[in-house]
């Protein structure tokens, strides 16, 4: 019944909580995962300096990686994307040009500003789309607001995947709603994502 699903992600909160269920969705469909991400342009903001610009596609192709990244465990087939213009409009286009079946997304994305404005972009694609919308609705609250607990839960996640004697090399950083922990290990240098909101961790990338 659905062939190809979209999931517009930013890497926020909410839109972490819309790829849970978007999975579950594909798998149960066999479907093919797109994520499409959007630098916001026009009426919803412009990236006015090269190293705001630059920092936004960084942070872009982070969330696009954490949908691949996932949808690859799961066995799924997966596309992604970035696009710059009017987040809802570009939604939109990608879902007509590319035969999506159904979009799913969160209801509000960071915060402040931010949440106010993907809240407006999730109402105009359910008012707009062609195709069915799943809309996931996110708690405000993290589990994990501490840096010394993100540490923790990192290097006993190494330990049950085996790596033994890890240690952190940096201090944890916050990128959107993960804690990212640069670890040493007897194989190399990893980034491990901890989920803000789940605890999940996640294997990033790994230095040989």
């Amino acid at each position: 019944m659905y062939h190809d699903l979209l999931i517009p992600t930013d890497g926020s909160d909410g839109t972490r909580q819309a790829l849970v269920h978007g999975l579950a969705i594909a798998r149960r469909f066999d479907a093919t995962v797109h994520a499409l991400s959007v630098l916001p342009e026009g009426p919803y903001g412009s990236l006015e300096s090269d190293g705001a610009a630059a920092e936004a596609e960084r942070d872009a192709e982070r969330a696009l990686e954490r949908v691949e990244s996932d949808a690859e465990r799961d066995g799924l087939e997966r596309v992604s994307e970035i696009r710059r213009g009017v987040p809802h409009e570009e939604i939109l286009a990608y879902a007509e040009e590319n035969g999506i079946d159904m979009i799913v997304m969160g209801t509000h994305g960071r915060t402040g500003i931010d949440r106010a404005l993907v809240g407006s972009v999730t109402e105009r694609i359910v008012r707009e789309a062609a195709v069915p919308v799943v809309t996931v609705r996110v708690g405000d609250d993290l589990r994990i607001e501490d840096a010394t607990r993100a540490e923790e839960i990192a290097l006993e996640g190494l330990e049950e995947r085996g790596y033994e004697g890890a240690t952190a090399v940096d201090d944890p950083h916050r990128t959107s709603g993960s804690w990212i922990v640069p670890v040493e290990t007897d194989d190399g240098r990893i980034q491990v994502h901890v989920d803000a909101s789940s605890g999940d961790v996640r294997l990033a990338r790994l230095d040989r």
